[in-house]
């Protein structure tokens, strides 16, 4: 009991940063286990099937009008087209929960009108979309310059049943879930904020970081639609192009997840930071259980579920998902 006070005061002490904001939380430990719980709970019933072809093919062939698999993409309009529709259609991502309950703090804050309060969230949101855009933008040209030498172009398995793409999600996914863990037990003043010496030199650093994380998924994401468009983007050969492209699926992907957040914030923005402020140790328990969730749903699903879909582990998997 003397340790743990111990370690609660010392996290206390450290100067406040937008990962913590200097407040521990009550019950740090179960914060942590239900977190933990619910992310394995995800990956137990979570079905990629559903999700990519009932939720994503269908938005998809909605916003274009025409079926997304089945029609080759033609020219370079079609293709901007292609890139933002498919990726609103893959807006349901841990990442995406995960990164924009983190802004749940700062609904609200300064201003008293909705107007207001949706003009200061614009800030945040910008933020993340420019992050997201640059990292993304970066690969996308990476695409274009090395075109179809990229493992994402590898049709076989592959040995034990891992293609290349397989390997590289795997390996993408696992260290955005570890980097996601790492700033959930950060809000919990378990460990330091990473980015704690750079936010005061440069405050919109975390936004952008978060941003950076969000773009960060086209670089292992598996998702047939993506991989069309990733076609697409390489044999164009035209790395401006490809990282057009690749900026626009990442604003697709969050374009409805900014949007509710802009909506929330406009209507409840006073009342949810009012909620969170009234105990600061709020703030950081949904922060850090948003982020351990993510965390821990995306290293179980994609490192140690897809070992299991292989026949080298055992895993608790929903009847639905196989």
């Amino acid at each position: 009991m003397t340790q743990t006070l111990q370690r609660s005061t010392k996290a206390a002490t450290r100067p406040p940063s937008f990962f913590f904001n200097g407040h521990v939380p009550r019950r740090r430990a179960l914060i942590v286990t239900l977190s933990a719980l619910f992310g394995f709970a995800l990956t137990v019933v979570w079905s990629a099937k559903f999700v990519d072809q009932t939720i994503g093919d269908n938005v998809a062939n909605t916003l274009l009008g025409h079926p997304a698999k089945e029609t080759p993409i033609a020219g370079a309009l079609a293709g901007l087209a292609f890139a933002l529709a498919t990726g609103i259609a893959g807006t349901f991502t841990a990442c995406n929960v995960a990164v924009f309950s983190a802004l749940a703090p700062l609904t609200g804050a300064g201003s008293t009108s909705r107007r207001g309060r949706t003009a200061a969230a614009l800030r945040p949101v910008g933020l993340l979309a420019l992050g997201a855009v640059i990292v993304s933008a970066l690969y996308g040209t990476v695409v274009g310059l090395v075109g179809a030498g990229m493992p994402q172009f590898e049709q076989g398995q592959g040995g034990g049943g891992f293609s290349g793409r397989l390997v590289q999600a795997m390996v993408v996914f696992g260290l955005i879930g570890l980097v996601m863990t790492y700033l959930g037990l950060a809000a919990l003043g378990v460990v330091r904020d990473p980015l704690a010496n750079v936010s005061r030199v440069l405050p919109s650093a975390p936004l952008l970081f978060m941003g950076g994380l969000i773009g960060a998924f086209l670089i292992g994401r598996p998702f047939p639609l993506f991989r069309q468009l990733f076609q697409d983007a390489a044999e164009s050969r035209n790395s401006f192009f490809a990282a057009l492209e690749f900026a626009l699926q990442s604003l697709g992907n969050i374009t409805v997840m900014a949007t509710v957040f802009l909506i929330v914030t406009g209507l409840f923005g006073d009342r949810i930071h009012r909620a969170l402020t009234k105990r600061p140790g709020r703030a950081s328990a949904l922060m850090a259980g948003a982020f351990l969730a993510a965390g821990i749903f995306m290293v179980l699903y994609w490192d140690v579920r897809i070992l299991a879909a292989r026949d080298l582990i055992w895993y608790p998997m929903a009847p639905w998902v196989a």
